[in-house]
């Protein structure tokens, strides 16, 4: 059986039980529903709210690197420190955490494979405890990684030549719905998806425990839909969080070196004037 690619940016829960006191090792948690913290977490961990902590305060858009070493110094995080990120959904906004955090240019993130749902079918403790940490004095450098991200120009100049990988439900990339039926605040103008995009739902890429399967079932999954990693790859999603984990899959996990993610997704590309638009 083929192994990842590069198997180093998951931890496993019995991995993740023997050191949720070691203090090189930071806890995260990143949750669609930010209320879940309070109620019970693993030991030792922190909570940063996807929307409000992740976010500029004004506009679209994500905070930079100075706003992300503040996040970061806030939460003990040093030099030499290892951060593990874990939440609901199967890790949807883990995932979109992991992605900004490598987007912005930190290179210790790490995903607890199975996330909250793992932990829980474990009969693992969680605990209502909030810890904190000294503040460090770390600091981010370099630019952005923009071979990462895509933005809607870049989508539009690519639509033709790059795979576009579409990771919302059937019926959202057939255009029956605009949004998952619980999140109905965050919709586009219009149903659909982007012509030619192979539709491969994020949750095929996960096992009934949250953990991600294997490569090569991977593998399998996405060359069945045309995806091979021959090319460019661009993932998209609603909002940006589903398809931060198939980005995380495919290039994490797979190897493919020339993925992005679109987090203008469709709440964006669906909203624009004039752009090529299919359903079905």
């Amino acid at each position: 059986m083929t192994t990842y690619a590069n198997p180093d940016v998951l931890v496993e829960t019995e991995w993740l039980g023997q050191h949720v006191s070691d203090p090189d090792v930071r806890i995260i948690e990143v949750d669609e529903d930010t209320s879940v913290y309070r109620k019970g977490h693993i030991e030792n961990a922190l909570a940063w709210d996807w929307f409000e902590d992740l976010h500029t305060e004004v506009g679209r858009d994500y905070v930079d690197q100075e706003g992300l070493t503040v996040l970061l110094r806030e939460a003990g995080v040093g030099p030499a420190t290892t951060v593990v990120l874990y939440g609901g959904s199967d890790n949807w906004f883990a995932a979109y955490a992991y992605w900004l955090l490598t987007y912005l240019g930190f290179d210790r993130a790490k995903l607890l494979n199975g996330g909250r749902r793992k932990w829980e079918l474990e009969s693992r403790t969680l605990t209502a405890e909030v810890p904190s940490f000294p503040e460090t004095d770390l600091r981010l450098e370099g630019p952005a990684r923009a071979e990462l991200r895509a933005f809607r120009d870049e989508v539009l100049d690519r639509r033709d030549r790059a795979a576009f990988v579409d990771v919302r439900s059937p019926e959202e990339f057939r255009g029956e719905k605009l949004a998952p039926d619980h999140l109905p605040q965050e919709q586009s103008q219009v149903p659909g998806h982007i012509p030619g995009a192979a539709n491969v739902p994020w949750a095929q890429a996960v096992n009934e425990d949250g953990t991600f399967r294997s490569a090569d079932e991977l593998r399998e999954l996405y060359a069945s839909k045309g995806v091979t990693g021959d090319g460019e790859v661009i993932a998209y999603c609603r909002i940006g969080e589903r398809s931060s984990h198939t980005w995380f899959a495919l290039r994490e996990l797979l190897g493919f070196e020339n993925v992005k993610n679109y987090d203008g997704s469709w709440t964006e590309y669906g909203s624009l004037v004039g752009v090529p638009v299919e359903l079905g």
